[in-house]
């Protein structure tokens, strides 16, 4: 289906910082399909969590510095664990940009609502500054959304939590249209949250049948306590004058 594992850290201290990221300078169509290469971003999972650290990639560079079409779509910035935007049609490929700038707005993401939980009104604020700077007229599009919310057993093995999530995730993004993967840390009471926004349902199926997808699965009542699934429909209207969350339907396009 999708990832269902999400690696956490002990006694992590997560502090929320409620501004609005910084809108890059200069847009052009060029900087919106060449972005940093990732060696010139952190690989710290808090700062891609908690600061929107691949946000960095789309900053205007210095000619000295290296370009490329791979994106930071996660918390993980390692090769294997990046997204083409070359291979991906205008649309995503814009939507896939302005999620570099997601991040929680609150420290109790793991029970509040998703909605809330996030700087989604800076993510389409970005979207239509994308489009704009590339003359393009956005059309509604529906994408498709996980929420994974858990409570871990207290003595899980933590190695073991992140060898599957890193590998399920890898086996994830050569399907190629996982836009964006985003886990929390886990609080005092062992509860987290993590979420994926793929192109379509088709995507995200292909992008779970792998191994390691079947490892996470049926590993899941030796790490969890609990773990609740929902799907949602996340659909951006036309111009990005709108956007709407809401419970996913087979037909949703």
């Amino acid at each position: 289906m999708t990832l269902n594992i999400a690696p956490t850290t002990s006694n992590t201290t997560i502090t929320i910082a409620e501004t609005k990221p910084k809108e890059p300078k200069s847009l052009k169509p060029s900087t919106l399909t060449r972005v940093l290469h990732h060696s010139h971003v952190t690989t710290d999972f808090d700062a891609h969590r908690f600061k929107a650290a691949a946000a960095q990639q789309l900053q205007p560079q210095q000619r000295s510095q290296e370009t490329d079409t791979h994106l930071i779509a996660s918390p993980y910035n390692s090769a294997a664990h990046l997204l083409d935007i070359s291979a991906l049609e205008r649309q995503d490929r814009l939507f896939a940009l302005a999620l570099t700038y997601l991040k929680p707005t609150r420290a109790d993401y793991a029970t509040a609502g998703y909605t809330e939980s996030f700087n989604w009104t800076e993510v389409f604020e970005l979207l239509r500054a994308f489009s704009e700077a590339e003359d393009h007229t956005w059309k509604r599009r529906t994408y498709y959304v996980v929420i994974f919310r858990s409570v871990l057993l207290p003595d899980v093995d933590s190695d073991y939590l992140y060898a599957l999530d890193a590998h399920s995730h890898r086996e994830a993004m050569a399907s190629g249209g996982l836009l964006k993967y985003w886990f929390g840390a886990k609080d005092g009471l062992e509860r987290n949250l993590a979420t994926c926004i793929w192109r379509n349902r088709d995507d995200a199926r292909l992008g779970g049948q792998g191994p390691w997808h079947a490892r996470a699965r049926a590993a899941g009542s030796v790490l969890y306590e609990q773990i609740v699934f929902t799907t949602l429909g996340l659909t951006i209207g036309d111009g990005v004058e709108s956007w709407n969350l809401s419970d996913w339907k087979e037909d949703a396009a």
